[in-house]
């Protein structure tokens, strides 16, 4: 025969207490130096730590560990997370832990505003797999993790937004930030140019050296072309021998200044192969948003204009910047 324990008081079911939030009484000048933060949803384990991996921009892929004393997100150089984003402010937000061991972010009066979910915020906490978006582009995403997972994140997200290659972005990441750059000209009344950049004689350096040779070569001029362009452009491999510079925020006359720079910087790069020098070039069209029609499907117009004159450039004897159209006599 099986006896029951005697119910042990200690043990019995206490009555649930709910907690009641008070508002804080205002300092006598109006001002409070710590904003009150809403309660934490999740609470990190002991060994997770806090990341944020910067999806968007030509800072995607970098990860930062907020530690004990925050992350402050900016444009300016006093940030802890450094973006090159003229939407972002110069301190725009600061994500730390709470005293409850939750994560918050809050908004330091930036000029665009801090969002968590799509929805704009001054302070909010945070759970893993939270977006967190600064401005209208640029967008991190908030994770706990183990330190051994940070890195295998951080290669996961960069093979899905890189070109193995020339570890210049890919199409299918230039289209994505074609139209958010395109979003952003339209908000902002300002133009947006587009550079197409064609490798000359690719093929003939593939036949002559063979095509390790040739992806020395794509690997070079892609690395040239991006120490050349601007911290705010982004340059995407768009396929074989092609690349293109995303110049948001910027007139034709200086995508045209640009695409000179980029074309005699390549002009001056010798390659060795086979135990010769290999001295290549580009041709390039530009194209800007400012050319295009109010009712022309301004992203694919945008790049068939560029592509256009990129193909003129080549006709008229390459290594040349093609800022126009021309008729061709036949």
């Amino acid at each position: 025969m099986v006896r029951e324990s005697p119910r042990d008081p200690a043990n019995t079911r206490r009555p649930t207490l709910r907690r009641v939030a008070v508002a804080a009484p205002k300092p006598a000048n109006g001002q409070r130096d710590t904003p009150l933060l809403p309660p934490a949803r999740h609470r990190p384990t002991g060994r997770s730590r806090a990341t944020l991996l910067v999806l968007t921009g030509t800072n995607a892929g970098q990860l930062a560990v907020v530690g004990r004393g925050g992350v402050v997100i900016g444009r300016g150089t006093g940030a802890d997370l450094v973006l090159d984003d003229l939407a972002v402010s110069s301190r725009h937000a600061r994500v730390a832990i709470g005293a409850d061991g939750g994560y918050t972010v809050e908004d330091l009066d930036s000029t665009n505003g801090t969002f968590v979910g799509g929805r704009r915020v001054g302070t909010s906490s945070l759970v893993a797999g939270d977006a967190l978006q600064l401005g209208p582009e640029v967008v991190l995403r908030f994770s706990l993790s183990h330190e051994t997972d940070d890195s295998l994140q951080r290669r996961l997200y960069e093979s899905s937004v890189r070109d193995p290659l020339t570890c210049t972005f890919n199409r299918a990441y230039f289209a994505d930030r074609l139209m958010v750059e395109l979003a952003v000209a339209h908000r902002s009344e300002e133009d947006t140019s587009l550079l197409m950049i064609d490798l000359d004689g690719l093929k003939e350096v593939n036949d002559r050296h063979g095509h390790l040779s040739g992806d020395r070569a794509l690997s070079f001029v892609a690395a040239r072309i991006a120490s050349t362009t601007r911290a705010g452009d982004l340059v995407a491999r768009y396929g074989g021998d092609e690349f293109v510079v995303l110049a948001g925020r910027t007139s034709r006359a200086d995508a045209l200044l640009l695409a000179e720079r980029v074309r005699e910087a390549i002009a001056g790069l010798c390659i060795g192969a086979g135990g010769q020098r290999v001295v290549v070039t580009v041709s390039v069209g530009v194209a800007s948003l400012s050319e295009l029609g109010p009712d022309a499907q301004q992203g694919e117009s945008l790049v068939a204009l560029a592509d256009e004159r990129l193909y003129e450039a080549k006709r008229a004897g390459r290594n040349r910047v093609r800022p126009e159209t021309v008729a061709w006599q036949t």
